[in-house]
């Protein structure tokens, strides 16, 4: 993909987002509706936008490219466990709060934001790697994740869930049912697959919306005076994803690959921590000061970061 189309796409995405910051100021989308649409994008059209991008017939990666996804995504996730026991020391964080950061540093918006950014600017075989690093986005976020978390004070004395039926999600069941077809090559019925389309069509406008509604209701202003949070974004939103792209780069691993996992790495802070923390009856301002800030910032950074690749590679 071109450098013009790239910049054009992601153009289309901040108008999406503006659409979304004015339906909130205009108070069209209000909190219960934000979040049942949210629900809706997760649950529903994401999983299906995943399987759509595989029986779309654009995509000509290998089986040799869905093992090498699955070796990047181990690998990736690994080292991100490793870099998020090690950040919170680096930016000096105090000690009740670096699992938050640790947190930060390791769930990032892969699912709700990387997928329709992947799909819209991104060729079409990065996806298999997308899909690969949501699955153990799971995998991880529900083991490793809420160890990390801990209990809070809303946990005493209740049953803790079975992380299983938490990995089982909506999300991760497609992108595993996205491999197996694309590994064995199978079909829908015409009926059954444009139905996945149309409902998977909707997800860039949805989540694109929802997130200008998130940016519009956060308190940039307060967000923007902590100096922390800017070395952050410099570590792990930008110095990171470049590494990425030079390391693969040097391992010679081809332009679809690079680009996907770099994306990845790019993303801004996911909300699914904080969801969780709040949950636990834990303060979430940390993780939420966080998913809005890196969010509003990750607009340039994603746009400038894919685009260099894009020119480089």
């Amino acid at each position: 993909m071109s450098l013009t189309i790239i910049l054009q796409q992601m153009g289309v995405i901040c108008i999406l987002v503006a659409i979304g910051v004015f339906l909130q100021k205009r108070s069209v989308i209000d909190s219960l509706t934000s979040k049942k649409l949210s629900a809706i994008v997760v649950d529903v059209c994401n999983p299906a936008m995943i399987l759509a991008s595989i029986l779309s017939g654009n995509i000509t990666a290998s089986h040799a490219d869905l093992i090498n996804a699955i070796i990047l995504g181990a690998s990736f996730y690994t080292l991100l466990v490793i870099i998020g026991f090690v950040m919170p020391h680096i930016l000096r964080v105090d000690r009740d709060k670096r699992k938050f950061y640790n947190l930060m540093c390791v769930y990032t918006n892969t699912g709700f934001l990387g997928i329709p950014v992947a799909r819209a600017i991104l060729p079409a075989n990065a996806i298999i790697y997308v899909i690969v690093i949501n699955v153990f986005y799971s995998l991880f976020f529900y083991t490793h994740g809420l160890m990390i978390l801990g209990n809070g004070p809303d946990d005493e004395g209740k049953n803790k869930d079975n992380p299983l039926k938490h990995i089982l999600n909506p999300g991760t069941i497609m992108a595993i049912l996205a491999l197996v077809v694309f590994w064995f090559n199978l079909e829908l019925p015409p009926i059954l697959a444009n139905t996945v389309e149309y409902v998977g069509n909707a997800t860039v406008f949805l989540s694109m919306v929802l997130l200008g509604v998130s940016i519009a209701r956060s308190k940039l202003l307060n967000s923007i005076k902590d100096a922390r949070i800017w070395i952050f974004i410099i570590l792990r939103l930008i110095i990171f994803p470049v590494l990425i792209i030079l390391v693969m780069h040097a391992m010679s691993f081809d332009k679809t690959a690079i680009l996907g996992v770099a994306l990845m790495a790019a993303v801004p802070v996911g909300n699914l921590p904080m969801i969780q923390a709040e949950k636990k009856g834990m303060d979430p301002t940390i993780l939420s000061t966080a998913v809005a800030i890196t969010t509003t910032v990750s607009i340039a950074t994603i746009t400038v970061l894919i685009a260099a690749a894009t020119a480089m590679l």
